[in-house]
């Protein structure tokens, strides 16, 4: 009996190191939507827009130490079709986005890198991390919860407190918000 005690604890502690190993994300059912919303004095001539920033790579670990980390290339972010806008204004709006905005050319990755996660409550986690985005890095906190195989979240970012100009046409008239909504659904493969 005792022999067979040592030989599964052997077996178990065996075990351990393949449960805190990285796995990778799924960057085919992860997502990340961020939502640019409009302002300004003739704002009901615009139109908010929908941005899908697919993850390129990343990984996550889930053990005492978890863990969590993804790059987006900022070239292959997308503004989502929108019903109300003809195909010339979608693709300027495109345009915009990749040359006046995101500097696709210039800033090409979007990261973060978890600091610490910590626990708070059933299937919630509170993550701190580093997001470089444009250039500039900052902290950021989110509270993310888990959903069957899914860990999602919806955090505001301001634009400007990474370097980013909000586009303003018309002197103003028409601008967009400095604040975007972002939703993040990340899936381990």
């Amino acid at each position: 009996m005792l022999l067979k005690t040592i030989k599964f604890c052997a077996a178990l502690l065996a075990a351990l190191p393949l449960l805190a190993q990285d796995r990778a994300i799924d960057t085919q059912r992860s997502t990340i939507a961020i939502h640019v919303g409009k302002s300004g004095l003739l704002s009901a001539a615009a139109h908010d827009h929908t941005i899908n920033a697919p993850i390129s790579s990343g990984s996550l670990r889930e053990a005492a130490t978890p863990h969590i980390e993804f790059t987006v290339e900022t070239a292959k972010m997308t503004v989502r079709p929108d019903p109300k806008v003809d195909a010339k204004t979608q693709a300027t709006i495109q345009t915009d986005m990749e040359e006046m905005t995101l500097e696709t050319k210039k800033f090409p990755e979007i990261a973060f890198r978890s600091t610490r996660i910590e626990k708070i409550g059933d299937a919630q986690w509170r993550v701190d991390g580093d997001l470089a985005l444009h250039g500039v890095t900052k902290p950021v906190s989110l509270t993310v919860k888990q959903t069957g195989d899914s860990w999602t979240t919806r955090t505001v970012l301001k634009q400007t407190d990474f370097g980013i100009k909000p586009i303003s046409i018309g002197g103003g008239m028409i601008k967009v918000k400095n604040e975007v909504e972002i939703d993040f659904q990340i899936f381990p493969r």
